[in-house]
């Protein structure tokens, strides 16, 4: 069962280490769908697993930012590393939901599931949510049951995308008003609909095959300070980092870790849909993209073991 995270107890993120002290090469820090998981079938190709497996057994410290929850990872990725065989030692660490849920895995499975109940929606909005789907979006979206502190929909694997998305827009807004009849200020992209003391609170964030509602307080910057907290306990921090992703919004894991003094650059695995100005290095994979993108950076971090 999960656990509440004791809020209070946990440690502050470490800052970056001095250049040049032999901490292990490069950190990983990794959004799931898209540069891991293919957004079409949801599943981690062969390849992807057994890299991140080399990496981690080379030293890499490998983390999962994700908006994923638990039970996605335990079952997508956890489990086919746990077939191909986890070597010992070795500890890998997933920040689910946008850094409002997180756990850890080694070769004895996975470990306790922490949430931070402050993140987490009210249920009585979830459940008006899956009432919303079944009665009007069954047929292009469902309901992800195995989230716990955020509320999600995403795309069944039996309809199209450009369906979905079209969709996507007219629950999106069906959303927003069930928020709005339960006082519950939020926000989608450039709509704002504040609560009645004016404040806004949460965020519906459309993906292009989901849409999570969640707290304003959640993001990738978040998972990336709860990812540093996580390893410092089990290793040095490097001072070198990799964030990937496919969204604009996956280059908060970077913005985040370059505030902290660390050297990172960005690898954007779609960056068709526009690469920002950043004061860090943005690194893509030709015209790949998504999981074949994701693959063939791993594959060349690979390659730089030697």
């Amino acid at each position: 069962m999960p656990t509440d995270a004791p809020i209070d107890l946990l440690p502050d993120a470490p800052s970056a280490p001095a250049p040049g002290d032999g901490r292990p090469a490069q950190g990983l820090l990794l959004d799931v769908d898209g540069p891991v998981a293919s957004p079409v079938t949801r599943t981690v190709p062969d390849g992807i697993i057994a890299d991140l497996l080399t990496l981690a057994a080379a030293g890499w410290p490998v983390v999962f930012n994700t908006g994923r929850s638990d039970a996605f990872i335990r079952e997508q990725v956890m489990e086919p590393m746990l077939a191909r065989g986890i070597p010992a030692g070795v500890t890998f660490h997933a920040v689910c939901e946008k850094g409002a849920t997180w756990f850890s895995f080694t070769a004895d499975g996975a470990g306790q599931v922490f949430v931070d109940r402050e993140l987490a929606l009210p249920g009585s909005f979830a459940d008006d949510v899956r009432d919303l789907v079944e009665e009007k979006y069954s047929s292009l979206m469902f309901f992800d049951e195995t989230k716990l502190a955020m509320v999600s929909v995403e795309q069944s694997l039996d309809a199209t995308n450009a369906d979905y998305l079209e969709g996507q827009r007219a629950f999106d807004s069906d959303a927003l008003d069930i928020m709005h009849s339960h006082d519950m200020g939020a926000c989608r992209l450039d709509r704002e609909e504040p609560d009645s003391s004016g404040d806004i609170h949460y965020r519906v964030d459309p993906t292009i095959i989901s849409t999570d509602i969640e707290s304003v307080r959640v993001g990738k910057d978040v998972g990336a300070e709860r990812a540093l907290t996580l390893i410092a306990p089990l290793m040095d921090i490097p001072r070198t980092w990799r964030t990937v992703g496919d969204s604009r919004t996956d280059y908060a894991m970077a913005d985040y870790l370059h505030d902290q003094g660390f050297d990172v650059a960005h690898v954007d695995v779609r960056p068709a849909d526009g690469i920002p100005a950043k004061p860090y290095e943005v690194l893509t994979e030709g015209t790949l993209i998504h999981e074949e993108a994701g693959a063939a950076f791993l594959t060349r971090c690979v390659a730089s073991l030697g």
